[in-house]
């Protein structure tokens, strides 16, 4: 029988690697951008929830916290709003919406403005290039403390603090799918728009976006400030989960957790494919997880020379791997746009070759 609590960690983890992959899919797998910096839009959602509007209630409720006393601080005004999301929890629905809603606009502006480089880089050299400005991000956010308090972290008002136990695990993982599930509706409707076909005409050849007038610049900044965006939402929904924001985990995984493992996933279920990134998202996190709660048992069992902490890092560098050898593809390829025009031009190709045959 599989363990209850294996079944909702892969539906929490489930929702909130499918809101990052679909928007680093509309990144590298429609618009063929490499956005290798990934990372850095999660955490800015994770500064805007810890950092920016703790402040806020900070000012509001009168805690004063220095540069040495913020994390203290942060740990009395979370105390007292989440006191008072326990008899109003109304509050706490219309902070969550607050922090997201300004983590989107943040996530937008950081996004527009990552994406710079590639008015001179190209490909390889872009790549690096955000990856190396993510990092440099992160390790601000690690050792300047007045931002989200360094390697002591922050804390965050409890959003669901009329819950307790299991019941807030299950309610805030209702909320993440929720969300997901908005996502994938916005994406859907999003990129099978002219706007989607414009990405994929950028990816295979930016000449001939060019010579039909399109700003290359202003369309990948466009894409980069959506992507970013949405990405930021995972960010909040972590700290408010998580109920901190601790740095050094950015610092120490997060390159892996929300660089990595997204692109492992668009790769695993098919790049410019929604489908594919929800059906690799999926498969993932299932791996993951069972990984995560059986990797004790399983090198003793294989008697393997690792330790079981790095068990995932291995198996999951290995699948990348085959992946990209034996199915770069992925496993629901992408699929020819058939537009309107398109489809009554194959209609009437098929009428007229009826004709043709009969002819004959």
């Amino acid at each position: 029988m599989i363990p209850t609590g294996l079944i909702q960690n892969i539906l929490l983890w489930f929702g909130m690697y499918l809101i990052v992959s679909l928007s680093l899919n509309m990144e590298y797998g429609y618009g063929g951008i490499p956005n290798f910096g990934k990372a850095i839009s999660v955490i800015v959602g994770a500064v805007v929830a810890g950092g920016i509007m703790t402040r806020i209630l900070m000012a509001i409720y009168g805690v004063k916290g220095g540069i040495g006393g913020f994390s203290t601080a942060t740990s009395v005004v979370s105390d007292k709003v989440t006191a008072i999301v326990q008899h109003n929890p109304l509050f706490g629905l219309l902070l969550f919406l607050a922090t997201i809603a300004l983590a989107i606009v943040l996530g937008c502006i950081v996004g527009a403005l990552f994406i710079l480089p590639s008015a001179r880089l190209r490909e390889d050299y872009l790549a690096i290039t955000l990856l190396a400005i993510s990092e440099t991000f992160t390790m601000i956010c690690y050792y300047d403390q007045p931002i989200i308090g360094g390697y002591y972290g922050v804390s965050v008002p409890d959003i669901l603090g009329f819950l307790q136990g299991s019941n807030r695990f299950l309610f805030f993982t209702a909320i993440i799918l929720v969300i997901a599930f908005i996502t994938y509706v916005f994406f859907e409707r999003l990129l099978n728009t002219p706007y989607g076909r414009l990405l994929k005409a950028m990816r295979e050849n930016e000449d001939v976006i060019r010579v039909y007038g399109r700003d290359i610049m202003k369309v990948r900044m466009m894409t980069m400030a959506v992507g970013s965006g949405v990405a930021a939402i995972v960010g909040v929904l972590l700290s408010y989960f998580t109920l901190s924001v601790q740095a050094n985990s950015f610092m120490i995984t997060g390159r892996t957790l929300w660089t990595f493992y997204p692109f492992l996933i668009i790769l695993l279920g098919g790049a410019g494919n929604n489908r594919g990134v929800v059906a690799g998202t999926f498969i993932f996190v299932t791996v993951m997880e069972v990984i995560d709660f059986y990797k004790s048992s399983i090198v003793a069992t294989l008697n393997l020379p690792v330790e079981a902490v790095w068990l995932e890092y291995i198996l999951f560098g290995v699948m990348m791997l085959l992946i990209l050898y034996y199915k770069p593809e992925g496993l629901i390829p992408e699929k020819p746009i058939i537009t309107a025009p398109i489809k009554k031009a194959y209609e009437t190709r098929k009428v007229v070759l009826r004709g043709l045959r009969k002819e004959e």
